[in-house]
């Protein structure tokens, strides 16, 4: 994504798309991507892609964009939050944000299913990150453990965790049960429509929660794309 293109957002109603406008795109081989978000990190991070344990292995476009969004518009700030990252998959949102803020005084904590465990564990070794990211595992719907509890995040991130209609119901206790617990958290939500479905999970989400769509840049290219950024917040 480039941050030169500043023409003004077009109007911008997702549940005005089609129901197959935005296709999952096709699964890669394995290997390591290095990423440096158009300069915003000064050495790139390392991401392993492998989708033996899943899809949650590859690199999801939503992924890329609340990275390079938190980078430009939170590095301050969460150097001194309380992360957690739901669905994290090999890490891109949490690996960017705790090489980008270069010190955290709370580590930050990266969650998935335990197919997804060892993933994180790889990437959070590959970057030298083992100060300041956790990677646990944290299935959606179950109660929150103690050590979720005790964190008491104050910033939630979760990007492409919209995909698969049976676990809506799943993630949406989840996000009842964060803010719950914290009723001053922030969830940065992204994700990218595939289907009709995706925006009933939104519709939920409006009942439960305060939406605000997310002002970035990159906004015109991205929503082209049919990805979409907003924070979540206590009614």
């Amino acid at each position: 994504m480039s941050g030169s293109d500043r023409s003004p957002s077009p109007e911008f109603n997702p549940l005005a798309f089609d129901e197959g406008l935005t296709p999952l795109p096709e699964y890669k081989a394995a290997g390591t991507t290095a990423l440096d978000f158009s300069g915003l990190l000064d050495e790139p991070l390392k991401l392993h892609e492998d989708l033996t344990s899943g899809c949650g292995g590859q690199l999801w476009p939503a992924g890329l964009v609340l990275a390079k969004h938190m980078l430009r518009y939170h590095r301050d700030e969460l150097k001194h939050s309380r992360i957690l990252e739901l669905g994290a998959g090999g890490g891109i949102v949490g690996l960017t944000v705790a090489k980008g803020c270069g010190t955290l005084d709370v580590p930050l904590m990266m969650t998935d299913q335990e197919e997804m465990e060892s993933l994180m564990q790889h990437n959070i070794s590959l970057n030298g990150l083992e100060d300041r990211v956790q990677g646990r595992i944290l299935n959606w719907g179950e109660p929150l453990s103690q050590e979720v509890v005790d964190l008491k995040p104050d910033t939630i991130l979760a990007a492409d965790c919209v995909y698969f209609e049976p676990a809506f119901p799943l993630l949406m206790q989840t996000l009842k049960d964060l803010l719950a617990l914290n009723p001053s958290a922030t969830v940065y939500f992204c994700f990218k429509k595939r289907r009709r479905a995706d925006m009933q999970f939104l519709k939920t989400a409006r009942k439960n929660f305060t939406l605000t769509e997310v002002d970035d840049e990159d906004r015109p290219i991205f929503s082209r794309e049919g990805l979409f950024l907003y924070t979540f917040t206590s009614k």
